[in-house]
Protein backbone atom coordinates (compact mmCIF):
# COMPACT_ATOMS: atom_id res chain seq x y z
CA UNK A 1 0.00 0.00 0.00
CA UNK A 2 2.62 2.57 0.92
CA UNK A 3 4.59 1.29 -2.41
CA UNK A 4 1.13 2.25 -4.78
CA UNK A 5 0.91 5.77 -2.78
CA UNK A 6 4.48 6.46 -3.16
CA UNK A 7 4.48 5.62 -7.28
CA UNK A 8 0.53 7.71 -7.10
CA UNK A 9 2.39 10.65 -5.15
CA UNK A 10 5.51 10.63 -7.50
CA UNK A 11 3.27 10.43 -10.60
CA UNK A 12 1.39 13.56 -9.45
CA UNK A 13 4.34 15.11 -8.68
CA UNK A 14 5.86 14.19 -11.80
CA UNK A 15 2.34 15.20 -13.96
CA UNK A 16 2.28 18.84 -12.17
CA UNK A 17 6.52 19.69 -13.21
CA UNK A 18 5.45 18.41 -16.38
CA UNK A 19 2.30 20.94 -17.08
CA UNK A 20 4.58 23.88 -15.37
CA UNK A 21 7.18 23.34 -18.07
CA UNK A 22 4.59 22.82 -20.81
CA UNK A 23 3.11 26.68 -19.31
CA UNK A 24 6.63 28.07 -19.59
CA UNK A 25 7.71 26.83 -22.66
CA UNK A 26 4.22 27.62 -23.95
CA UNK A 27 4.63 31.35 -22.69
CA UNK A 28 8.33 31.50 -24.15
CA UNK A 29 7.51 30.13 -27.52
CA UNK A 30 4.36 33.01 -27.67
CA UNK A 31 6.36 35.46 -26.50
CA UNK A 32 9.03 34.49 -29.83
CA UNK A 33 6.37 34.49 -31.94
CA UNK A 34 5.33 37.51 -31.47
CA UNK A 35 7.71 40.70 -31.62
CA UNK A 36 4.93 43.39 -31.05
CA UNK A 37 4.71 42.87 -27.67
CA UNK A 38 7.63 42.51 -24.80
CA UNK A 39 6.83 38.55 -23.76
CA UNK A 40 5.18 39.80 -20.45
CA UNK A 41 2.99 41.55 -21.93
CA UNK A 42 -0.66 40.54 -23.18
CA UNK A 43 -2.49 44.01 -22.87
CA UNK A 44 -5.40 44.09 -24.96
CA UNK A 45 -8.21 41.85 -23.65
CA UNK A 46 -6.65 43.34 -19.92
CA UNK A 47 -6.91 46.72 -20.63
CA UNK A 48 -10.45 46.41 -22.16
CA UNK A 49 -11.63 45.14 -18.45
CA UNK A 50 -9.87 47.68 -16.54
CA UNK A 51 -11.43 50.01 -18.90
CA UNK A 52 -15.29 48.53 -18.19
CA UNK A 53 -14.04 49.29 -14.32
CA UNK A 54 -12.93 52.39 -14.57
CA UNK A 55 -16.04 53.62 -16.77
CA UNK A 56 -17.89 52.99 -13.33
CA UNK A 57 -16.04 55.39 -11.49
CA UNK A 58 -16.97 58.34 -13.61
CA UNK A 59 -20.07 59.09 -11.66
CA UNK A 60 -18.10 59.50 -8.79
CA UNK A 61 -15.78 62.36 -10.50
CA UNK A 62 -12.75 60.34 -11.47
CA UNK A 63 -11.61 61.01 -15.38
CA UNK A 64 -9.48 58.82 -17.57
CA UNK A 65 -7.32 58.75 -19.94
CA UNK A 66 -6.63 55.38 -21.89
CA UNK A 67 -3.41 54.29 -24.02
CA UNK A 68 -0.99 57.47 -23.60
CA UNK A 69 2.25 57.61 -24.73
CA UNK A 70 5.20 58.92 -23.27
CA UNK A 71 7.04 61.10 -25.23
CA UNK A 72 10.58 60.36 -26.75
CA UNK A 73 9.99 56.32 -25.86
CA UNK A 74 7.87 53.31 -26.77
CA UNK A 75 6.36 53.36 -23.37
CA UNK A 76 2.49 53.68 -22.37
CA UNK A 77 0.42 54.43 -20.11
CA UNK A 78 -2.70 51.96 -20.03
CA UNK A 79 -4.86 53.83 -18.02
CA UNK A 80 -4.42 57.13 -16.38
CA UNK A 81 -6.94 58.27 -13.48
CA UNK A 82 -7.69 61.84 -12.48
CA UNK A 83 -10.11 61.55 -9.82
CA UNK A 84 -10.92 63.19 -6.12
CA UNK A 85 -8.87 60.67 -4.69
CA UNK A 86 -5.45 61.67 -6.83
CA UNK A 87 -3.84 60.70 -9.78
CA UNK A 88 -2.98 57.05 -10.45
CA UNK A 89 -1.44 55.07 -13.30
CA UNK A 90 -2.82 52.02 -14.01
CA UNK A 91 -1.16 49.17 -16.50
CA UNK A 92 -3.07 46.70 -17.23
CA UNK A 93 -1.75 42.98 -17.20
CA UNK A 94 -3.22 39.35 -18.86
CA UNK A 95 -0.81 36.73 -17.37
CA UNK A 96 -1.06 32.56 -17.54
CA UNK A 97 -2.87 32.00 -15.44
CA UNK A 98 -1.09 28.37 -14.97
CA UNK A 99 2.17 30.20 -13.81
CA UNK A 100 1.59 31.56 -9.71
CA UNK A 101 2.79 34.89 -9.16
CA UNK A 102 4.90 35.28 -5.83
CA UNK A 103 7.00 38.09 -4.03
CA UNK A 104 10.45 38.48 -2.42
CA UNK A 105 10.93 40.50 0.30
CA UNK A 106 8.52 43.60 -1.34
CA UNK A 107 11.55 43.76 -4.07
CA UNK A 108 10.84 41.16 -6.40
CA UNK A 109 7.79 39.72 -8.67
CA UNK A 110 7.32 36.72 -10.36
CA UNK A 111 5.44 34.80 -12.87
CA UNK A 112 6.49 31.40 -12.57
CA UNK A 113 10.69 31.57 -13.06
CA UNK A 114 10.17 34.93 -14.08
CA UNK A 115 11.23 38.40 -13.16
CA UNK A 116 9.05 40.73 -13.10
CA UNK A 117 11.76 43.29 -12.46
CA UNK A 118 11.51 45.20 -15.93
CA UNK A 119 8.27 45.43 -15.70
CA UNK A 120 7.91 47.12 -12.64
CA UNK A 121 10.58 49.25 -13.03
CA UNK A 122 8.53 50.62 -16.54
CA UNK A 123 5.73 50.77 -14.22
CA UNK A 124 7.42 53.45 -12.12
CA UNK A 125 9.23 55.45 -14.83
CA UNK A 126 6.08 56.00 -16.88
CA UNK A 127 4.44 57.56 -13.59
CA UNK A 128 6.99 59.10 -12.91
CA UNK A 129 7.76 61.07 -16.51
CA UNK A 130 3.91 61.61 -16.70
CA UNK A 131 4.50 63.69 -13.10
CA UNK A 132 7.28 65.37 -14.61
CA UNK A 133 5.71 66.75 -17.89
CA UNK A 134 1.88 67.60 -16.20
CA UNK A 135 3.86 68.88 -13.14
CA UNK A 136 6.00 71.39 -15.36
CA UNK A 137 2.79 72.51 -17.20
CA UNK A 138 0.96 73.15 -13.90
CA UNK A 139 3.79 74.80 -12.26
CA UNK A 140 3.67 72.33 -9.17
CA UNK A 141 4.58 69.18 -7.85
CA UNK A 142 2.24 66.69 -8.50
CA UNK A 143 2.45 62.92 -7.36
CA UNK A 144 1.47 59.78 -9.79
CA UNK A 145 0.72 56.63 -8.25
CA UNK A 146 1.96 53.78 -10.32
CA UNK A 147 0.44 49.96 -10.46
CA UNK A 148 0.29 46.67 -11.95
CA UNK A 149 -3.23 45.09 -12.46
CA UNK A 150 -2.62 41.27 -13.41
CA UNK A 151 -5.36 39.23 -14.53
CA UNK A 152 -4.77 35.49 -15.10
CA UNK A 153 -3.39 34.12 -12.51
CA UNK A 154 -4.25 34.09 -8.67
CA UNK A 155 -2.72 36.69 -6.89
CA UNK A 156 -2.44 35.92 -3.02
CA UNK A 157 -2.62 39.39 -1.41
CA UNK A 158 -5.27 42.60 -1.81
CA UNK A 159 -2.58 45.05 -2.66
CA UNK A 160 1.09 44.72 -2.44
CA UNK A 161 3.33 47.63 -2.81
CA UNK A 162 6.76 46.18 -4.48
CA UNK A 163 9.36 48.43 -5.94
CA UNK A 164 7.44 51.29 -5.10
CA UNK A 165 4.33 50.11 -7.66
CA UNK A 166 1.46 48.90 -6.67
CA UNK A 167 0.34 45.25 -8.02
CA UNK A 168 -3.13 44.12 -6.86
CA UNK A 169 -5.98 41.41 -9.15
CA UNK A 170 -7.31 43.33 -11.84
CA UNK A 171 -10.87 43.30 -10.87
CA UNK A 172 -9.60 45.28 -7.27
CA UNK A 173 -8.88 48.29 -9.96
CA UNK A 174 -11.76 50.58 -8.16
CA UNK A 175 -11.53 49.70 -5.00
CA UNK A 176 -8.09 50.63 -4.86
CA UNK A 177 -8.69 54.31 -6.63
CA UNK A 178 -11.88 54.84 -4.11
CA UNK A 179 -10.98 53.39 -0.47
CA UNK A 180 -8.30 56.72 -0.34
CA UNK A 181 -9.35 60.48 1.33
CA UNK A 182 -9.98 62.57 -0.93
CA UNK A 183 -7.21 64.78 -1.87
CA UNK A 184 -7.83 66.85 -5.33
CA UNK A 185 -11.27 69.35 -5.89
CA UNK A 186 -13.40 69.16 -9.22
CA UNK A 187 -11.38 72.16 -10.23
CA UNK A 188 -7.72 70.51 -9.85
CA UNK A 189 -9.28 67.30 -11.51
CA UNK A 190 -10.63 68.77 -14.78
CA UNK A 191 -7.32 70.80 -14.86
CA UNK A 192 -4.67 68.26 -14.64
CA UNK A 193 -7.16 65.79 -16.76
CA UNK A 194 -6.72 68.70 -19.23
CA UNK A 195 -2.92 68.95 -19.10
CA UNK A 196 -2.43 65.26 -19.20
CA UNK A 197 -4.41 65.02 -22.51
CA UNK A 198 -1.80 67.46 -23.87
CA UNK A 199 1.53 66.33 -22.78
CA UNK A 200 0.85 62.75 -23.27
CA UNK A 201 -0.59 62.18 -26.19
CA UNK A 202 -3.01 59.35 -27.46
CA UNK A 203 -0.81 56.04 -28.16
CA UNK A 204 -3.17 55.41 -31.39
CA UNK A 205 -4.83 57.51 -33.41
CA UNK A 206 -8.56 58.20 -33.07
CA UNK A 207 -10.58 56.57 -35.85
Amino acid sequence: MGVLAAVLLASWQLGFTAAVVAAIVDTVLHARSNSSVPAWRRSSVAERRTEMQLKRLERGGYRTLHARAIPGSEAQIDHLVVGPTGVYAVDSEKWDKRLPVRVQSHRKLFHGPFNQKPRLDEARWEASQAAELIGAELGREIAIVPSLAIYGPAIPWKVLNVREVDVFDGSRVRKWITKRERSLTDTEIDRIYEVAEQVLPARYPEN
